[in-house]
């Protein structure tokens, strides 16, 4: 399946009191390797979105295993497990670089759909595997 990594260096905003990364930031975070992951395939989001196309989550699912702190460098890695002509299922790692240790993973369900928020099959390019 197509995948993703990219590094994110955890800004001070992201933590909390405790110096842990709050866990709302991580659906922000696997929201950008997905974004990443359609620009590698050779798509823009916001050229997807002048077309009138849109993915908007309908599950998300994040299991924390270890905190990220502040300003520490994190891998993401974001796998498309599955696809059809209007879902894409995702899957995250979320690992600290300097060790490779697991901090958080997840899933995502997108759906594909216009601008009156119904179901609509994805543009032919965006169906097919790339590899």
């Amino acid at each position: 399946m197509r995948s993703c990594e990219i590094e994110i260096r955890v800004p001070y905003s992201d933590v909390d009191q405790m110096g842990c990364v709050h866990h709302t930031h991580y659906l922000k975070y696997f929201e950008q390797g997905r974004t990443e992951l359609l620009r590698e395939s050779g798509w823009a989001y916001r050229n997807l979105e002048a077309k009138g196309i849109y993915f908007v989550v309908t599950k998300a699912v994040c299991n924390y295993h270890s905190p990220a702190r502040y300003d520490e460098v994190l891998t993401l890695t974001t796998t498309i497990k599955r696809r059809t002509l209007a879902r894409i299922d995702h899957h995250y790692e979320l690992r600290r670089k300097e060790n490779s240790m697991l901090l958080a993973s997840g899933q995502t369900t997108l759906a594909c759909v216009d601008g009156k928020g119904q179901i609509t099959p994805m543009p032919e390019g965006l169906k097919r595997k790339k590899k």
